[in-house]
């Protein structure tokens, strides 16, 4: 349960991507890692090295006897999470109401958000160029209409019309980008530019007749990320990783397609391989070879059947909440699995002890894709799709089980320690 209570912690200090990545550089730091900055000469001594870039975070172990003959082994997630972003002219006022202009960020559901008190959080850029990070606490909300006044059984949601949220009434003389820099500690005009977005401020709980489960915001993704970090430290203290490196790589934007400088489908891990390699004597013919040594567990939240929507799922595949990881399939590709990397991902979990189920959609029911078919395109990298069943996806509040993150975490350990 210390672990559950960690991980309830984990995301309550995770509001934004930008917030993600800087807990998961403070834990690793803690360990000893040592911050890489990449403008700097790179670092690839033994030991472990971390780097954050916005709102992704780089981590990786290089062991003593690590050389040009080793491979890497890679653990990807991603960072941010559905909601909304607020835009660069944010204040307007609406019947009297003074409303926060906000656009839809990745897919979330919008019903979910109405009538919760919602943070704003991110990154303001100053006009020095420095950066801090806030979190305004609750201070904005979404109201729903009353069933007074709409009557009909469809709720039809308009994404401009019905989305903004409320932060005041009657005060025009709020603003807030005043309230905003309050939290950050400068003026207003110091303010130049800024990455927020909305976060449900609800903490995370466990409930159900057993503690069974566990429900909270930003599950997607931040069930694969805490779960990577904890894999990662365990497995470096276990002294048994080999001479492979290891790897964690937490994107940014993989909600909105992963085309950014931060996300799967930028540069910033194949840089980390790249440098590192290179730094350990390899040059272009090496690097190649390194890579075919390597292998990617793209860890990604995975859907669990719905007991209320059985026919959307497949009818041979129904992974559920508490029944461990689930290796995700798709003969299209949307995931990056194949019979080697399952093959390889099913080892792990057998070694961990853990159960597995395996997740395919329904074929009238197009699926949803990941960072490991992006990793496997870009670097060539042998890659497997797997996660935690969730009901709820992209919801404000989602559902997980308590008893799959621990197990999610060991099977990790187990793919990243020498079998």
């Amino acid at each position: 349960m210390n672990e559950t209570r960690d991980f309830l912690d984990f995301l309550a200090a995770s509001p934004s991507s930008h917030h993600a990545a800087e807990q998961v550089a403070i834990r690793l730091r803690a360990a000893g890692f040592i911050s890489q900055e990449p403008t700097d000469p790179w670092d690839a001594t033994p030991g472990g090295h971390v780097m954050i870039r916005g709102g992704a975070v780089m981590a990786w172990w290089v062991p003593e006897d690590a050389s040009r003959d080793s491979g890497f082994r890679i653990l990807g997630s991603h960072t941010d999470s559905p909601g909304f972003t607020l835009k660069p002219n944010p204040e307007l006022t609406v019947a009297g109401w003074q409303q926060a202009a906000v656009e839809v960020y990745g897919g979330p559901i919008l019903a979910s958000w109405l009538d919760r008190e919602l943070t704003l959080a991110g990154r303001v850029v100053l006009a020095d160029g420095s950066q801090r990070l806030v979190d305004t606490g609750p201070i904005l909300r979404i109201p729903h209409l009353a069933i007074h006044l709409d009557r009909s059984t469809e709720l039809k949601l308009d994404r401009q019309l019905h989305m903004q949220p409320v932060y005041a009434v009657g005060s025009p003389e709020l603003s807030l980008m005043e309230g905003i820099a309050a939290t950050a500690g400068v003026a207003p005009e110091d303010i130049i530019a800024h990455n927020l977005i909305t976060a449900d401020t609800q903490p995370g709980v466990v409930f159900g007749a057993g503690g069974d489960f566990l429900a909270a915001g930003r599950l997607d993704n931040l069930s694969s990320v805490y779960p990577t970090v904890q894999a990662l430290l365990r497995a470096i203290d276990s002294g048994d990783t080999g001479s492979d490196v290891l790897v964690l790589a937490a994107f940014d934007h993989e909600e909105v397609g992963s085309a950014s400088t931060t996300g799967a489908a930028g540069p910033i891990l194949e840089d980390v391989l790249v440098r590192t390699g290179t730094a350990l004597g390899a040059g272009p013919e090496e690097l190649r070879q390194m890579y075919a040594r390597s292998s990617c567990v793209s860890a990604d939240a995975a859907h669990a059947v719905h007991p209320n929507h059985v026919g959307k799922h497949d009818p041979s595949h129904h992974p559920l909440i508490g029944g461990g990881p689930v290796l995700k399939i798709n003969g299209n590709q949307r995931y990056a699995s194949d019979a080697a990397t399952a093959g390889m991902w099913q080892r792990a979990c057998l070694s961990a002890g853990v159960p597995s189920q395996t997740f395919v959609g329904n074929n009238a029911v197009p699926c949803g894709s990941t960072i490991g078919p992006i990793t496997a395109t870009r670097l060539g990298i042998d890659t497997v799709d797997v996660g935690v069943p969730l009901l709820s996806m992209h919801s404000a509040r989602e559902l997980a089980g308590v008893q799959d993150l621990l197990w999610f975490s060991r099977a990790l350990e187990a793919y990243l320690i020498n079998q």
